[in-house]
């Protein structure tokens, strides 16, 4: 069997957005990286992930030239409709905090930091195997692994991003008696379909029915992205098309007001457990951890992708310090740092995930309808779900 030796300044493991968007932002600072990917460029393409974009990370992707599709074909939304039974309310985010959001899928935003670090040439090793993180207490840490032609790589570098989620190898390599763990399961699924159906809506609709939850959500002018509350381990062939639809409309309001869902081809259906998780601290020695690597959250405050980008913006000029100039500083500031936010977007995404889904306690669902008033009604309480959800500015 061959075998080769690579180095690095920076190893990254892991080849979606947080990863791609690291190497853009340290080769904007003048710093070499490779990334390490075990599914193949089409697997990791077409995952079907989040769909809203903070402010914050429009912003960023601006400031290092990757909005220009964005601009062009994502959608700018001012705020969001909540809503139960007979009553819905718009927040306007511009107008409570002066911050808007974007409809714009992250495969679209995939497709973009693909398209950018292939022109930069980018080194990417995809479909590679048996990955596994030696030395990260010393500083020339390294990664072996085999490449999809079946040679044994090492790579040597100063430090190791993990931004490979919560299956890969990066977050186990914290030491058990180094890490510490939190995490929560909650007693619900989505049932997440695509439809190729124009949107019935012009900005996300959140809904709660004592049926359960449900959002309307979009990809596109012509593609409709709609979740329902299923218990866990519901079958996805338990769902016919039709009976989603009829739920659809049901939970959302078809007929109130005037208001109508249209229907139309599901192309997709999945179901998503929901839970949260953190890992700290995110660095252990040379391993910096990022994005799905380091936490978890429901998708219902549309946080996850946003979040791995906060990460990555902090962690792009901590790396880029620690490797051209000897400077620690910013790296051993890099995980107390991340955690702040990282622990603002767990409890909101916990408070939007509480505050809209149903259970069986006639008294919970008391307290979630009150809540609900308050927030579409109270000045206070919209600001304040606007400021978290429009995201909070990167270094927060």
């Amino acid at each position: 069997m061959s075998e080769r030796t690579e180095t690095t300044q920076v190893l990254i493991i892991g080849a979606g957005p947080a990863g791609m968007l690291l190497s853009h932002l340290l080769a904007d600072a003048g710093v070499e990286s490779i990334v390490l990917e075990t599914r193949s460029e089409e697997y990791v393409a077409a995952r079907i992930r989040a769909g809203i974009l903070e402010h914050s990370t429009v912003d960023l992707l601006r400031s290092v030239g990757l909005a220009d599709r964005l601009e062009r074909e994502g959608d700018e939304h001012r705020g969001i409709y909540l809503q139960w039974p007979h009553e819905r309310h718009h927040l306007d985010f511009v107008d409570l905090v002066g911050r808007s959001v974007w409809v714009y899928g992250q495969t679209e935003v995939q497709k973009d930091l693909v398209a950018a670090r292939g022109a930069a040439g980018q080194v990417v090793h995809y479909e590679v195997d048996d990955v596994a993180l030696h030395d990260l207490e010393s500083d020339r840490p390294s990664v072996t692994f085999t490449d999809a032609d079946g040679t044994t790589v090492r790579v040597t570098a100063t430090a190791v991003a993990g931004c490979d989620g919560s299956f890969g190898p990066s977050r186990a390599a914290v030491p058990d008696g180094v890490r510490s763990t939190w995490e929560r399961t909650y007693p619900y699924s989505w049932l997440g379909i695509l439809a190729d159906v124009a949107p019935s809506t012009d900005e996300l609709i959140y809904a709660w029915h004592p049926d359960g939850f449900a959002l309307h959500s979009m990809r596109s002018e012509s593609v409709s992205r709609l979740y329902l509350q299923v218990p866990n381990g519901t079958p996805v062939d338990d769902w016919s098309d039709d009976r989603i639809w009829d739920a659809l409309a049901s939970r959302l309001g078809h007929g109130q007001d005037g208001w109508e869902l249209t229907p139309g081809p599901i192309t997709d259906k999945s179901v998503l457990p929901m839970r949260s998780y953190v890992q700290a601290p995110m660095r252990h020695g040379r391993l910096f951890l990022a994005g799905d690597a380091a936490h978890i959250v429901p998708p219902t405050g549309a946080k996850g992708l946003n979040l791995a980008v906060a990460d990555v913006a902090l962690l792009a000029p901590a790396l880029a310090a620690l490797v051209r100039d000897g400077d620690a500083r910013l790296a051993d500031a890099y995980s107390d740092d991340a955690l702040r936010r990282v622990w603002r977007c767990t409890h909101f995404s916990w408070w939007m995930t509480t505050m809209l889904h149903t259970g069986d306690d006639p008294f919970d669902a008391q307290l979630q309808r009150s809540q609900l008033q308050w927030v579409a009604t109270s000045q206070a309480g919209a600001q304040g779900l606007a400021e978290n959800y429009a995201g909070l500015p990167l270094g927060f």
